[in-house]
């Protein structure tokens, strides 16, 4: 199999990760692709009793906690194939988790990340761990929140520009997988909010909706044809595009954002709009990369 169309998941044994492992089972699955669990041991073997202050050897077995993690999780996705056919492979790596998934030798198709948890892989997700993985890697991330709807549609947030492309082919492809609507959200604020509550039909908003309508519809030309299945709704606001985002997203079963639009900072690696969406929204979210 592939190693490149894998999915990775990222493990430190809090309750989190253990729903990020059962997420990235069931996307293996649909992706009839193998799934990696990867954990983290702080300590490399003959260094970790320094590391501390202490003698080496103080501790019998500084990879005992996390061998206990890769069992767990091993358990957890057994449990979640329900007898169903799926090639594993767990991993027992050291040093930093963000080094460990940003440098994977050869790269996923998606990292999976609880949004939370104990340690190096989800504690404190925007903090140095999480933020440098969704900043740095060159695949998808999702971070699975607890909880959430399981059939509702995939959103997907549209700025309109050519960052956009790589998570509209990426939100498309989850809703033919899954078989349902792809909701393509497209939310601009160039306007001051009191030109909109005063607007008429023939005033400036009139002529800046249809424009970013149209600029929907050309973002969305030609996906069509490569999935057809999928029907896609659009859906075009005047609103900070966190707001309606997290709107939509409370009847979703995920949502995909590129991980820079339109406005940012060639130097930020990770735009606002996602963070925030990261942070706010309780539907599973994916970061796909955008072209730097």
């Amino acid at each position: 199999m592939n190693a490149s169309s894998r999915v990775v998941v990222g493990v430190d044994g809090s309750a989190t990760s253990f729903d990020a492992v059962r997420w990235a089972t069931h996307e293996a699955l649909r992706r009839h692709t193998s799934l990696e669990v990867i954990t983290s041991s702080l300590f490399a073997p003959g260094t970790y009793g320094d590391a501390v202050g202490l003698r080496v050897g103080a501790f019998s077995d500084p990879d005992v906690e996390a061998k206990r993690v890769l069992t767990e999780a091993t358990d957890v996705v057994r449990s979640a194939l329900d007898g169903q056919p799926l090639q594993l492979e767990t991993r027992l790596e050291h040093g930093s988790a963000a080094r460990v998934l940003t440098n994977l030798e050869v790269k996923p198709a998606m990292i999976v990340l609880g949004s939370r948890g104990l340690g190096e892989f989800t504690g404190g997700l925007m903090g140095s761990v999480g933020s440098a993985v969704l900043a740095h890697a060159t695949c998808p991330v999702a971070v699975i929140k607890p909880g959430g709807v399981v059939d509702g549609p995939i959103i997907v947030g549209v700025d309109c520009t050519s960052s956009s492309q790589p998570a509209i082919g990426f939100a498309l492809k989850e809703a033919s997988l899954r078989g349902v609507d792809l909701v393509a959200v497209h939310a601009w604020s160039d306007l001051e909010l009191g030109s909109v509550l005063t607007r008429d039909d023939d005033g400036p908003w009139a002529n800046s909706d249809f424009a970013e309508r149209t600029s929907l519809a050309e973002s969305l030309a030609g996906w069509s044809a490569d999935y057809p299945d999928v029907v896609i709704q659009r859906v075009v606001v005047q609103d900070r595009p966190v707001r309606e985002l997290l709107h939509a997203s409370e009847m979703a079963q995920l949502v995909v954002v590129g991980s820079r639009g339109r406005g940012g900072f060639a130097s930020l690696l990770l735009g606002s709009t996602a963070r925030a969406v990261v942070h706010s929204v309780d539907a599973p979210v994916v970061v796909v990369p955008t072209e730097r």
